[in-house]
């Protein structure tokens, strides 16, 4: 007679510190993600400031090319609105504004022998190309805790831990539901054949 209810008190604990584990799971989660997005707006910043270093550098070479200049003060617009606003969409585009814009100055810097042969030029493409980097393991990481967050909300039975606390879905990075990007051509389907 006297052990049940200590089974019963062992049980409440053991759903307790189950409940316990869970809740501080989730919280946790949600901390890591608003600190990824955080991070992202923080290699944002850093791209916007390096952009008028590398504009200076390279000016005295590239006067003929105001085209990109156009897009380097554009995509530090970009990215100095989206840190500013921290709306996640604003974000996502100015991220993808400096990453299409980066390979056509890569070009640019290429075609011409006497910028790529500058040293401060350089260093600022790599500095540059580095942050765009961090910027997509930032985009990673931020993936990755939203799925691990999402998953535990859906998962039973850490799904009533989550609903017992309203605990809500979290977006993550958002994606447009439609376009190019979701479907596959057939001639991205064939095998890759290399010549040797």
């Amino acid at each position: 007679m006297l052990t049940f209810p200590f089974i019963l008190i062992g049980v409440i604990l053991v759903i307790g510190m189950y409940m316990l584990g869970v809740y501080n799971t989730l919280q946790r989660l949600k901390t890591q993600i608003k600190a990824s997005i955080q991070e992202i707006g923080n290699q944002l910043k850093r791209q916007a400031s390096l952009i008028p270093s590398l504009q200076a550098s390279v000016k005295g070479y590239m006067r003929q090319e105001k085209e990109i200049f156009g897009m380097l003060t554009e995509a530090r617009t970009s990215a100095t609105k989206a840190t500013q606003s921290g709306n996640m969409v604003d974000i996502e585009k100015a991220i993808d504004q400096i990453q299409t814009m980066m390979p056509k100055i890569a070009v640019a810097v290429e075609d011409n022998p006497e910028i790529k042969s500058d040293q401060t030029v350089m260093r600022f493409m790599q500095e540059l190309s580095d942050t765009a980097d961090k910027l997509m393991y930032a985009r990673r990481t931020v993936i990755d805790l939203s799925q691990q967050f999402n998953e535990k909300l859906v998962t039973f039975p850490s799904n009533i831990v989550a609903s017992i606390f309203k605990f809500e879905e979290q977006k993550g990075l958002e994606t447009p539901h439609s376009g190019g990007h979701l479907q596959t051509s057939s001639a991205e389907m064939k095998d890759v054949t290399v010549d040797i």
